[in-house]
């Protein structure tokens, strides 16, 4: 790794805490800068999840006042996650790097199209079913593994389900998803440390940006406007599946 892509790396880890921590789609960010430094799309993946866990905690950290008095929710909330977690890091360690390499951009454009509609649809659902409802968990559990799988934009879906199951300020359920998220994460990051092609240096040196930009991300998130994040992150997103669909 030279000392540019070291750079290259670490704000975009920077970026990418920010982002997850504020609203979702960090790794569309971070994910696209360690293709860049020459990671193969599974090592890329597997490497990003990693590296992203210090950034999603120390984001969870910083919302802390809006988290107390929802200690028995975020337990709920974890429970059904953290099964999607397991099932899906199981999945993707048996997917083989062309497999991946195919499915990639689509899930991109999935994550794009979320970031790009997640007002809309937050005031089309919000408000519609229970907490309770075993749809909701599901949703939860099928939240947990594309989250493992390969999470991004996951924060502005994960966001928009609460917002459909869960009569709670925006605030409140955006501390609730960054400690899901925090969770989902890790729990794959165990996982493909033992058994995926994660590159360590790389991982550490996105761990220390996300480290940073979840920190900026919980002081800001009440500042920065969404909408220019949302819209610009999306586009990252939308060139790197146009890239990839198009490479030979």
């Amino acid at each position: 790794m030279t000392g540019l892509e070291a750079g290259f790396i670490a704000g975009a880890g920077v970026l990418a805490g920010t982002a997850n921590t504020i609203g979702g789609g960090g790794s569309l960010l971070s994910y696209p800068a360690l293709l860049g430094a020459g990671l193969n799309p599974l090592a890329a993946n597997v490497t990003n999840t990693v590296g992203l866990v210090p950034g999603l905690a120390t984001g969870s950290h910083g919302y802390r006042a809006e988290l107390v008095g929802q200690g028995r929710r975020v337990g709920r909330l974890l429970v059904p996650m953290s099964i999607g977690g397991l099932l899906g890091t199981v999945l993707l360690l048996r997917t083989s790097p062309g497999v991946f390499t195919r499915v990639v951009p689509w899930l991109i454009i999935a994550g794009c199209l979320a970031l790009l509609f997640q007002p809309l649809l937050a005031r089309l659902i919000r408000g519609e079913a229970g907490e309770s409802s075993l749809v909701f968990r599901g949703g939860l559990v099928l939240g947990g593994v594309y989250g493992a799988y390969f999470g991004a934009a996951l924060g502005v879906m994960l966001l928009a389900v609460l917002a459909l199951f869960i009569d709670d300020t925006l605030q409140r359920l955006n501390a609730a998803k960054v400690v899901c998220t925090t969770t989902v994460n890790a729990i794959a990051a165990v996982g493909f440390a033992i058994f995926g092609p994660v590159h360590w240096l790389d991982a550490l040196v996105l761990a220390a940006g996300t480290t940073v930009g979840g920190v900026l991300g919980a002081m800001a998130g009440r500042r920065i406007p969404p909408t220019p994040l949302r819209y610009g992150v999306a586009a990252v997103g939308i060139g790197l599946a146009v890239k990839l669909l198009v490479a030979p």
